[in-house]
């Protein structure tokens, strides 16, 4: 997510908060040592303050723990996990990629229910065994039904909700195909955002009271989300069975390392404005690195007849290039991710077989809607 901070990492995973959790914790400590100072009213000064910022932040781990249970089983899965965010609505943890089956794919979407299940029967237990009253048990009562109330929202069969994950591994384990699970279960997500915004809407409507107005704002949410998993979904069925060399521009802009400056001036600057940065191959093929038309400023002109591209050229970045053979939703993922426009296309042996643009897996797309509706 965009404008997150970085507060450290959890088990090796990186922890980040959004602004907007701030905002959360808050109302959430405001609105909590209000109730805890209405009844309890001997707790003077700043105390109820202090317990309600102490049970906002108890609220939030159990949110923190949640995560971490999807976390820790794609991580046994092999799965790095990138990242666990705070935010708004809750929390996130964004994964490497998605579990290679259905059934792992099921498991990773349960684990984290299961884990606020597991609270909520522990924070129940405890009082009970306790025989907790007064302040303790309006604490350990109020964290057992946060946990309940995450684990049964969470299993919503909607995306981008954990239901909406164990609904699409379900549909993908009867379909053999992922991209269906997700056009279920995002359909679904839809339904539920849209009953959500309803909830919250008809109240200010007809009665000018804003007490769902948090309905609207999830409904929103889960609007968003689910319209862009089905999209996605959409474009991994047109996209399955391509590879990195299916997408490779024709005439890619490669020069040869041992070409003089002038002569790679003369043969492709002059005949190919489109490129501002060219690929260097050596005489077998092989990718040594890449040069831009800038490149050139920082040498005289009046030396680029006895200066080689090798010698100009800088080195590529591993993380710039894809094996030929590489899914191309793979590459589409990778290019988000690393916010990149273009990728070098080798293969297993180093040969380079060209260059692969954003642009050209976009207009595949739209000639395959083109094609579906001729």
């Amino acid at each position: 997510m965009n404008s997150t901070i970085r507060v450290g990492n959890l088990f090796g995973i990186p922890f980040y908060v959004h602004p907007s959790w701030f905002l959360v914790l808050g109302l959430v400590t405001w609105s909590y040592s209000s109730g805890l100072a209405a009844q309890f009213p001997q707790l003077g000064g700043g105390l109820p303050l202090l317990l309600g910022l102490m049970t906002a932040l108890l609220l939030f781990g159990s949110v923190v723990a949640h995560e971490l249970g999807h976390s820790f089983v794609a991580i046994r899965q092999g799965i790095d996990v990138k990242s666990i965010t705070l935010f708004i609505f809750g929390g996130l943890a964004s994964l490497e990629k998605e579990s290679p089956t259905p059934g792992a794919a099921f498991w990773v979407a349960i684990a984290g229910p299961i884990v606020s299940l597991m609270l909520f029967a522990t924070a129940t237990a405890v009082g009970v065994a306790t025989a907790a009253s007064g302040l303790l048990a309006a604490i350990l009562g109020l964290l057992a039904s946060v946990n309940l109330t995450l684990a049964l929202f969470n299993l919503i069969p909607g995306l981008p909700l954990d239901g909406g994950n164990i609904l699409k591994a379900i549909v993908w384990k009867i379909t053999g195909k992922s991209y269906k699970g997700v056009v279920v279960a995002s359909r679904i997500g839809q339904i539920f955002g849209w009953l959500a915004i309803a909830s919250g809407l008809i109240p200010l409507l007809l009665f000018g009271s804003f007490a769902n107005f948090w309905n609207l704002l999830i409904g929103f949410f889960l609007l968003q989300n689910a319209g862009n998993a089905a999209q996605f979904a959409r474009v991994q069925e047109k996209l399955k069975g391509l590879t990195a060399a299916d997408v490779v521009t024709n005439d890619s802009p490669i020069v040869k390392a041992n070409l003089s400056l002038r002569e790679f001036a003369d043969q492709r600057l002059l005949n190919t404005q489109e490129y501002r940065r060219f690929l260097v191959t050596d005489e077998q093929g092989q990718l040594l690195g890449a040069i831009s038309v800038d490149d050139l400023r920082t040498i005289p002109n009046t030396l680029w007849a006895e200066t080689q591209v090798i010698k100009v050229m800088k080195p590529i970045e591993q993380s710039t290039t894809v094996q030929s053979d590489q899914p191309l939703l793979e590459v589409v993922r990778l290019l988000e991710t690393q916010k990149l426009s273009a990728l070098a296309v080798i293969r297993e042996n180093g040969l380079l077989v060209g260059i692969l643009e954003k642009a050209a897996i976009i207009n595949l797309l739209q000639k395959k809607v083109q094609t579906k509706f001729a």
